[in-house]
């Protein structure tokens, strides 16, 4: 599947010194220091395709987005992939309630989500793989499970045993309760008779009367969820047999904690022979008036909507990322407005010949970005540098931290 066009990233002097970067690990649920090293592996869950991209959407990929731009700028080499769940009940269910071809609604809905991306100045993946094509990877999957007796059959449906990792459920930290709660909710079916555990999850869902289908060795059907992302991150994502890890970050929203995370982590263990991921990396969900933004409320704003309302994507994007990335945040009119007045200062600021220094600036953007993706302690620093513009101070570059704004945050003017 093709992604969005590539980004320009301005390169950054080598002078600024880049510590290594520490993120908040779900799994841990303590903050955790990448190794330095020179190649990371990351694969962040992408979009299921059967709505445009509202901004909860936008403030995950901004968010690890500001990770990939961290670990270019430090020199080093990011093997970023990011999926899209092209088939899946919730689009055929999308599909059938507005009569449309669900291969048309999920093709429209990629297209609007490769605009926006491109809008919000977000570095593609290096690869951005659709459930559909990756089929055969996951056929292979089930395949080599299979073998090594971790998956087993019921009416045709083939399910993972997750008792077959013993740290399933580690990455979550749930009680049983909560994960069968959870898993009912979030396209699980611990209640289907005859399942070994009921939190075992599904991996190949035999063919429904009316819903595609693909032939496999066993049987006509079609993907489950969680292995869609396992398959695709081990086949893209090429794990060093060096490394104790598969990867180095899963990354997405925390609705995705569990079950997909936490799953998805044992299916990639039965297949890999070692632990999946060095961090699991998340982010918070954005409200509207008090609750969660999701469709089935109705609450979300879009951003290809807001774009077309004349609101400057550069403004959009502050206003998502000046907070921190892993709590949940309810979106406001104020927060955009002050995002439009510090761009619009910035951009201002930035075009006169004379500023005030802007190493210490730049310096204090890096510092912070390691901490965690400090963003609200960036913003600060960049309005207090603002307020000192605007008093006449002198002996910095605008083109230099013009540049690194681009390069660190994706702010481009």
């Amino acid at each position: 599947m093709n992604s969005w066009p590539d980004i320009a990233i301005p390169p950054i002097d080598q002078k600024f010194f880049f510590p290594p970067l520490s993120i908040f690990d779900s799994a841990t649920k303590k903050l955790s220091e990448l190794p330095v090293k020179d190649t990371y592996r990351i694969y962040v869950c992408g979009i299921t395709p059967y709505d445009a991209t509202h901004l909860g959407h936008a403030a995950t990929y901004l968010t690890f987005d500001l990770v990939n731009r961290y670990l270019r700028a430090m020199g080093k080499s990011v093997i970023f992939v990011e999926n899209v769940t092209d088939i899946d009940d919730p689009l055929l269910e999308r599909a059938k309630r507005d009569g449309v071809d669900w291969e048309d609604l999920a093709h429209s809905q990629i297209e609007l989500f490769r605009g926006d991306m491109t809008a919000l100045r977000v570095i593609p993946p290096d690869s951005y793989i659709g459930a559909v094509e990756s089929i055969p990877l996951v056929i292979s999957a089930v395949e080599s499970m299979m073998k090594s007796g971790v998956v087993y059959d019921l009416e045709g449906d083939k399910y993972f045993a997750t008792e077959s990792d013993p740290a399933f459920g580690s990455r979550s930290h749930l009680s049983r309760e909560d994960m069968l709660t959870i898993s009912a909710q979030r396209g699980g079916d611990p209640l289907r008779p005859g399942k070994q555990d009921p939190l075992d999850a599904l991996v190949w869902m035999a063919k429904r009367p009316g819903e595609p289908s693909w032939s496999s060795p066993f049987g006509e059907g079609r993907p489950g969820w969680h292995i869609e992302c396992c398959a695709i991150a081990l086949e893209y994502l090429h794990p060093d047999p060096k490394e104790s890890f598969l990867i180095d970050i899963q990354g997405g929203g925390n609705d995705l904690i569990f079950p997909h995370h936490d799953i998805g982590a044992s299916q990639a263990f039965a297949l890999g022979k070692k632990p999946y991921s060095r961090n699991y990396m998340h982010a918070g969900m954005i409200g509207l008036h008090g609750e969660k933004m999701s469709k089935s409320l109705g609450n979300l704003l879009f951003l290809s909507t807001m774009i077309l309302e004349g609101i400057d994507p550069m403004a959009i994007k502050v206003a998502l990322i000046n907070r921190r990335y892993s709590q949940d945040y309810m979106w406001n009119d104020d927060a955009l407005a002050q995002a439009q007045d510090l761009i619009g200062r910035l951009r201002l600021l930035l075009s006169r010949p004379e500023v005030p220094p802007t190493d210490l600036i730049i310096e204090e953007i890096i510092a912070h970005l390691s901490n965690d993706l400090d963003t609200p302690a960036v913003f600060a620093a960049l309005k207090r540098w603002c307020d000192q513009s605007e008093t006449g101070g002198i002996g910095g570059s605008p083109g230099e931290l013009s540049r690194a704004l681009d390069t660190l945050l994706g702010i481009s003017f």
